[in-house]
């Protein structure tokens, strides 16, 4: 049996994770990360609010577990949340939680659990992960509905390779009984369902409370006809439709964005369907990249299948059909089966 840490939030996953592998005999040492203040009375569940940092401390003390908390809020805020906020403002859409396992969460934990002396690290994570040879193999959830695959291809390698992934096996309403019937504390906690420094706000009214100025620009079509105008490049994503007037009774989407200019290009369902995507910061999971797979351009998309030119960090894909919706700045994530082959961010 092995030294895990456990990152714990607080919440139903991490927790189960923690219970499970020190019922299976490893020596768990359960570790949260204080990585932001809440400003809004009662945003408990959230990602290591004070109160999940008790909540944590709480299931340690029952599972019989050391616990230590993190100060890591000033690289939270540098690595993900002022990011965050210079991508809405430049008309781009983000990828925080992305941006988090690679900063903040995965690589940080592996260089904490080394200080403590641990073999591994393990997350509430719905994934799975394995050794194959000399390869570090990372697989979609059995639980498809709640696959968290998508966010961690870029974690470091160093990390990937010492994460336990408990969760990756099971279904979430399998992991609530577990925690029921073992009596633990957080056992009926809700789920989180937004950005845990959000604080269940609208992204643009946060994002304008943190310093994106509410400007004023123009709605255009492809050859620059004006036909609205905004007031804030940060209030649009490639692809949306929702608070785009069709001024011809015609369905209009989101293009995109000319932040320099405060120009938002919209355009017909066929002029808002890609068939070629453009991805930077590409981290492979293979010693070769594969020259087709199965790509998700968004965490709830579909998927679907492209041919892979890759040079270096960037790849250009042809997509077999036209998708809308491939914004720059969120993370495109190849797959060969449930295996993700790696992944990088749409420009």
């Amino acid at each position: 049996m092995a030294r895990v840490v456990v990152g714990m939030s607080g919440g139903v996953d991490s927790s189960a994770t923690a219970a499970m592998l020190a019922e299976a005999g490893h020596e768990v040492i359960g570790v949260t990360l204080h990585l932001w203040d809440y400003q809004r009375e009662g945003h408990a569940g959230r990602c290591c609010a004070p109160e999940d940092q008790y909540d944590a401390k709480r299931v340690c003390d029952q599972l019989g577990i050391a616990h230590y908390t993190f100060d890591r809020r000033e690289l939270f805020r540098e690595r993900v949340v002022d990011p965050f906020v210079k991508d809405y403002g430049e008309g781009r859409t983000p990828s925080p939680c992305v941006r988090c396992n690679e900063h903040v969460k995965l690589g940080p934990l592996w260089t904490l659990a080394q200080r403590l002396g641990a073999e591994h690290v393990a997350t509430g994570h719905y994934a799975r992960v394995r050794r194959e040879r000399d390869e570090v193999v990372l697989e979609r959830a059995v639980d498809l509905d709640r696959d968290q695959s998508y966010f961690l291809w870029i974690a470091p390698r160093e990390a990937l390779e010492r994460l336990l992934l408990p969760l990756g096996g099971r279904r979430k309403p399998d992991v609530r009984a577990y925690m029921a019937e073992r009596g633990i504390v957080s056992a009926q906690k809700p789920d989180s369902t937004d950005l845990c420094f959000v604080e269940g706000q609208d992204y643009t009214e946060w994002v304008e409370s943190h310093g994106v100025a509410r400007l004023p620009g123009t709605i255009e079509t492809p050859d620059g006809t004006v036909v609205g105008s905004h007031d804030g490049v940060h209030r649009f994503t490639v692809g949306q439709r929702r608070g785009i007037a069709g001024w011809d009774g015609k369905a209009r989407y989101v293009l995109r964005v000319v932040a320099d200019r405060g120009a938002v290009i919209v355009g017909t369902t066929d002029e808002a369907s890609a068939r070629t995507v453009t991805v930077r910061e590409v981290r492979w999971l293979t010693a070769t990249p594969p020259s087709r797979a199965e790509v998700k351009l968004r965490y709830r998309h579909a998927g679907v299948g492209c041919s892979i030119a890759a040079s270096g960090d960037e790849a250009v894909l042809e997509l077999d059909s036209p998708q809308r919706g491939a914004a720059p700045g969120q993370a495109a994530v190849f797959y060969v089966g449930d295996r993700v082959v790696g992944g990088g961010f749409i420009v």
